[in-house]
């Protein structure tokens, strides 16, 4: 029997596998019928299941997301994720707190930062990483 933290990461990892298939519908099934996604940075909260497919079915897009888990940390029915995003022209990531009630995702806050160009202080104390899909 898999204990909590393996239940929540389990369903956070079924989220994820959801939205891959762009089939935003799809995803309320791991969805408390009460589920509330914040987004901070913008100040727009996501009220229920349907609001969320819908706001993701509509977004505008060049082609199929994907989706790539960096990392996932759980902690009983809290976990963390970030998940770097892609529909091929536009990308981003996020950084997501879920928390989970019932074996269902009852909350998600999200940040979405934007990158920006380094310091020019520090420019002899750090590396910078290539561009995504530089060689």
């Amino acid at each position: 029997m898999p204990s909590d933290l393996e239940a929540s990461a389990s369903v956070v990892l079924e989220f994820w596998r959801l939205m891959a298939t762009n089939d935003f519908h799809s995803v309320k099934a791991v969805l408390a019928d009460d589920f509330v996604l914040d987004w901070p940075q913008s100040g727009e909260r996501i009220v229920g299941p349907e609001n969320f497919a819908v706001v993701n079915a509509e977004y505008p897009t060049e082609g199929v997301w994907s989706f790539a888990l960096r990392r996932l940390v759980a902690e009983g029915p809290e976990v963390v994720t970030h998940v770097e995003v892609t529909d091929g022209k536009q990308s981003g990531e996020a950084i997501s707190f879920f928390q989970l009630s019932g074996g269902k995702i009852q909350s998600i806050v999200e940040y979405w930062p934007d990158p920006f160009e380094p310091a020019a202080n520090r420019k002899h104390l750090v590396e910078l990483r290539l561009p995504k899909g530089a060689a």
